[in-house]
């Protein structure tokens, strides 16, 4: 459903912005129309104000598209040059999709799981390939905004859907591009800062006392550029114990000339939660408050060497209580994480080639999470309540990559050089190569292999609960990745198949030996394999570009996966609860003049499954499998230039399912909106 699609340049100019643009590879695509991802090849060294799609029908609206900047490389390749792919979703696809959230956005990739315990953003596990959540790389305009503390917070974006340009997706191993944390994958959430001014507002509500509203600001004057915006929601929740409140804030900047290009961002979010069963059956009653800052500074350099610094710093608070309101199973945690990136690129006689070095420091501050303080920090703004753990870790990274062009055929290879302070001793060698062949315009043929290397969370190694145990002699999880596809492109339909293998050592799960044990964290082995195939129909592209349907998709991703390990579990929480099987379509077109549509299907079996709690939240010890559901989402939209006005319907046949153990997710929720041009 999220296809990929084979683009080619049309002008170029020098209006670069980021799109992981820290790592200075540009793509462009055209207008998608839907919501739908589509893939495209790395490109970079130049940048580019439009484009063209394989048809000239619709060059003329082309003409006005920004250029999109995405990576599968560290050096700079033209797109029919590049390997691996990135799946794009575009400004068009986020506007015509029924989800209020970038977390349900996702829902829709076909090689993407989705686990949410709270809808609307609240709290996503989203994972890659049969990876786990703790596996991927989350990033924001390319700045890392992981955490180490546990995955289950790493998609707390302190932006909203308005700020969202696009959203892009490298599935597999990606150490060689972003560190050790990009295991099975990566997400980079792009956001907008326009060349000219304007501004907005927006208000929505909705079922189950779902309301909020939102604006945006966006400044232009001769070489610099800035955006402001902020957000507020709230919900009374669709489930018990689901109510939320939400605050966002963000702003970023850019300024450009002769010599370089910087970029700046500051982003804040808040937010407070009823958590259900999030974390137990056992305890219906939890409540978490999160909250998140996120900044950066980053630079370019134009001319033969290309130098490339940049600075960041994410901090993150949270607080949690097993029964809400009181102090028992209470948490506070606190994580800074620091980064120091100093890269380069260059082109000469034998090809192209990128060099560099990033500092990476990690801390949490804690009631429950590290080891002992000799002397305990006050946590802020409460009466009485104390940081007494702490740990603190360093990442030191050093990675090189060259790329040979041919006519037919691109050869990339590179190499991470990593050194943990955790980790006695050790430097860690992960390197990876990609091959590509074009035997024709409309073919693309291509193989990578990969390693990476993951570091245990915090909250793997020291967290300790009622119901679950951390483990300090966790080892870091490592995998050796295949991956190998085809792509075909013809005017009005594209197509595409893949398969992959990951062979995983030392992988960490929570697991239960017996019925009546705790979660421990541990580690095994775990091979992974599935195929993923997507299929795309672009009626405008042939037929003409007032043709009533614009674009139907669909896409099917098989995974299947195998455990070694000597000692046999009762239950895993979170490594084999993984989609078997996912399919997901979407129909976009136009009903009525500007009355616009879209209706999408996903459905799903999940392996694994959850212990059945009684009504009385009292465990039974029966594990009971996940059912396989399928959702229907529907939107639509009455846009004008000037005001859109929409409505939106979410799980329309009201089934009833779960993403993650007794976690019961909303049945039919109907929201609306209006959103407002000011000038």
């Amino acid at each position: 459903m999220f296809q990929k699609e084979t683009l080619r340049w049309r002008r170029f100019s020098h209006a670069s912005y980021a799109v992981f643009s820290s790592l200075h590879k540009e793509v462009t695509i055209g207008v998608l129309g839907v919501a739908m991802l589509a893939s495209v090849d790395a490109k970079a060294g130049r940048h580019v104000d439009s484009l063209a799609v394989v048809t000239d029908k619709e060059l003329e609206q082309e003409e006005q598209l920004d250029a999109l900047e995405v990576t599968a490389s560290r050096v700079p390749l033209t797109a029919q040059e590049a390997v691996r792919l990135v799946s794009v979703l575009d400004r068009a696809a986020i506007a015509a999709a029924a989800v209020q959230s970038i977390n349900d956005l996702l829902d829709y990739a076909c090689g993407v799981d989705v686990r949410q315990r709270g809808d609307m953003g609240v709290q996503t596990d989203i994972s890659i390939r049969g990876g786990t959540f703790d596996q991927i790389t989350l990033l924001l305009n390319g700045v890392n905004i992981s955490s180490p503390q546990t995955g289950h917070l790493s998609a707390d974006f302190p932006v909203s859907m308005q700020d969202v340009e696009r959203v892009e997706i490298l599935e597999g191993p990606a150490a060689r591009l972003f560190g050790t944390s990009a295991f099975s994958g990566a997400i980079n959430i792009v956001t907008r800062c326009d060349d000219s001014s304007s501004g907005r507002v927006g208000a929505f509500g909705g079922q189950f006392g779902y309301a909020g509203a939102d604006f945006s600001v966006n400044h232009s004057k001769d070489n610099l550029r800035q955006h402001l915006s902020g957000v507020f929601s709230r919900s009374d929740g669709a489930t018990e114990n689901s109510d939320f409140t939400q605050w966002k804030a963000f702003y970023q900047g850019s300024y450009e000339n002769d010599e370089a290009k910087t970029d700046w961002q500051c982003g804040f979010s808040q937010q407070s939660f009823g958590a259900n069963t999030f974390y137990s059956a056992a305890y219906p009653n939890q409540w978490e408050s999160t909250r998140r800052l996120v900044t950066s500074l980053r630079a370019e350099t134009k001319g033969r060497l290309h130098l490339s610094p940049s600075v960041s710093w994410v901090r993150s608070w949270d607080h949690f209580q097993l029964i809400r309101d009181t102090p028992t199973g209470e948490n506070f945690h606190r994580s800074d994480v620091y980064s120091v990136n100093l890269g380069a690129w260059t082109e000469w006689l034998l090809g192209k080639t990128s060099l560099g070095v990033e500092f990476r420091n990690e801390e949490i501050l804690s009631s429950n999470l590290g080891r002992p303080m000799a002397d305990s920090i006050k946590v802020w703004n409460t009466s009485d309540a104390w940081y007494r753990r702490q740990d603190n870790r360093t990442n030191l990274s050093y990675y090189l990559e060259h790329d040979i062009l041919l006519k037919r055929w691109t050869l990339s290879f590179g190499a991470l050089l990593n050194h943990n302070s955790a980790l006695v001793d050790a430097l860690d060698f992960y390197p990876g190569i990609d091959l590509c062949y074009r035997p024709a315009a409309e073919w693309k043929l291509f193989a990578s292999w990969n390693k990476a290397l993951r570091m245990p969370t915090f909250t793997d190694l020291y967290y300790k609960s009622p119901t679950i145990e951390g483990n300090v002699g966790l080892r870091p999880e490592e995998t050796s990745s295949f991956h190998v596809g085809a792509k075909w492109r013809r005017i009005g339909i594209q197509a595409e198949l893949s398969a992959f293998y990951m062979r995983g050592t030392d992988m960490i799960d929570w697991v239960m030996y017996t019925s009546d044990d705790v979660y421990h964290s541990a580690n095994f082995e775990l091979d992974n394999r599935g195929v993923e195939l997507s299929t795309a129909f672009l009626f405008r592209e042939y037929f003409d570009p007032e043709f009533p349907l614009n674009t139907f998709r669909v896409g099917y991703a098989y995974i299947d996966q195998d455990r070694k390990d000597n000692q046999s579990v009762f239950k895993s929480n979170y490594a084999l609860e993984y989609l078997r099987h996912k399919v997901v379509t979407s129909l976009n077109s136009r009903i009525y003049h500007k009355l616009n549509g879209t209706v999408s299907y996903r459905w799903q079996e999940r392996e694994g499954g959850y212990i059945l709690y009684d009504k009385d939240h009292k465990s039974t010890d029966k594990l009971v499998r996940y059912k396989p559901y399928g959702l229907v989402d529907m939107r639509l939209s009455w846009d004008d230039r000037r005001f859109s006005l929409y409505a939106e319907a979410n799980n329309l046949l009201d089934v009833e399912y779960y993403d993650l153990g007794n976690v019961e997710q909303p049945g039919l929720w109907v929201k609306f909106g209006v959103d407002v041009k000011l000038f």
